[in-house]
């Protein structure tokens, strides 16, 4: 068996298991690229390491750990609380509150499921206050999150836009942020329709109490600043995100202000290894010439017509049951050029922001994250078995719904 085709053969292997087991995939990866790298391509074990991504691997490092200190200090869950109190209790605002707070959180720096895991508790306590279905609950959480998650400063923006940049698709950051805001915000505020959202009155009893709450410490307060000024840094002066996020947290420690020890350890390795491991074997696919042969396997399923909204469909299944920052974006957005080579035409941006999109769209499931954190955050036992039935209905759905959006507007923004 060529070495080309033992390297995709150990892909989709890595690809089954994300969606069958638990074992985290970069381990997996990082043997299979050691494996047939050396002892089917020949290359030295230094050539294999050399498709770590170190620069990538310091960037998710130092933005997790930044806004891990602002986690483990209570930062973050201080200003959730104070926006929540913006509604002022009423509540056909409280919905659309619950999409913009997590999408805001998501955007600045800790990407979808920190975001997630920090709002919706929250929200559903504030939701039952007042009258908002955990359903839709669950949704405007889950989409607001995912609608920040590919921003410029995002943990989540930083793979997606490594990648494409990797492939010559650099320099498009914005589009790649606007592409996924603009489909969560559509099918959130589809769901906020649909589900009555806007037909709720009256008020939530405890929002004074959640805005009282929101008071910032000396430490919180610095926190606050330092976030400030690391935004600022990153957009305003083009500041590395990961090195100067380490910056930002050293600074937090040596003042006091967050537990270095707590903090490192709030660090998600698990999803940062994800990323490195599947990169890494990627790696080892473009020099066996593997890559070639995968982007032709995915070829085969479309046309220059129909690409966009295939690649979504399919990103979008596999994402359902998969991760969708350390498996689907490390390993589908590197073959853009390749396969619309293969296909004989189409926007290679249109085609990554179809990848974007359509892996994303469906971590509302609880087969996800997202959907697996709504649904631990319901606490009555019925309602959480119908709560899981409808965000799995829900999200499956959105593998065909995310490649119409795809098939449909792709090409726009592309050519915005």
């Amino acid at each position: 068996m060529s070495p080309a085709l033992l390297s995709v053969l150990a892909l989709l292997v890595a690809i089954a298991l994300s969606m069958t087991t638990r074992l985290n995939v970069g381990l997996a990866a990082i043997v299979f690229a050691w494996l047939v790298g050396v002892y089917s391509a020949g290359l030295s074990a230094d050539a294999v390491m050399r498709g770590f991504p170190a620069s990538l691997f310091l960037t998710l490092t130092g933005l997790t750990l930044l806004f891990a200190a602002a986690e483990v200090n209570g930062t973050l869950e201080r200003l959730a609380r104070g926006a929540v109190g913006w509604t002022r209790g009423r509540a056909r605002l409280i919905p659309l509150m619950f999409f913009a707070i997590p999408c805001l959180v998501s955007a600045i720096g800790p990407g979808a499921i920190s975001s997630v895991a920090l709002v919706v508790p929250l929200a559903m306590v504030i939701g039952q206050s007042a009258g908002v279905p955990p359903f839709l609950t669950s949704l405007m959480v889950a989409n607001g999150a995912n609608a920040g998650n590919l921003s410029p400063i995002s943990a989540v923006g930083v793979i997606a836009n490594s990648r494409m940049a990797g492939v010559g698709l650099g320099g498009h950051e914005w589009k790649v942020m606007l592409a996924n805001l603009a489909a969560s915000a559509l099918v959130a505020l589809a769901a906020y329709f649909l589900l009555g959202g806007h037909r709720l009155s009256g008020a939530a009893t405890d929002t004074a109490a959640v805005a009282g709450s929101a008071r910032l410490s000396r430490q919180q307060r610095l926190t606050t600043g330092v976030l400030a000024a690391w935004i600022v840094g990153v957009l305003a002066l083009r500041l590395n995100p990961g090195l100067s996020a380490f910056v930002g947290a050293v600074v937090l420690f040596v003042a006091g202000a967050a537990e270095e020890g707590a903090s490192i350890r709030r660090v998600p390795w698990g999803v940062i290894l994800m990323v490195c491991g599947v990169s890494t074997l990627i790696a080892v696919l473009e020099a066996t010439g593997g890559m070639e042969l995968f982007t032709a396997l995915l070829a085969a399923l479309a046309t220059p017509d129909t690409v966009n909204g295939v690649i979504a469909f399919v990103t979008g299944a596999i994402s359902s049951w998969s991760s969708t920052s350390g498996v689907v974006l490390p390993a589908f957005l590197p073959t853009v050029p390749g396969l619309v080579a293969n296909v004989g035409g189409g926007d290679p941006l249109a085609v990554a922001l179809s990848i974007n999109v359509g892996s994303s769209l469906v971590d509302v499931s609880p087969l996800s994250t997202l959907g697996a954190l709504c649904l631990a955050a319901t606490a009555d036992g019925p309602t959480a078995k119908i709560l899981f039935r409808r965000l799995l209905i829900w999200g499956l759905s959105m593998t065909v719904v995310g490649a119409l959006l795809c098939q449909t507007f792709a090409g726009m923004v592309a050519r915005l």
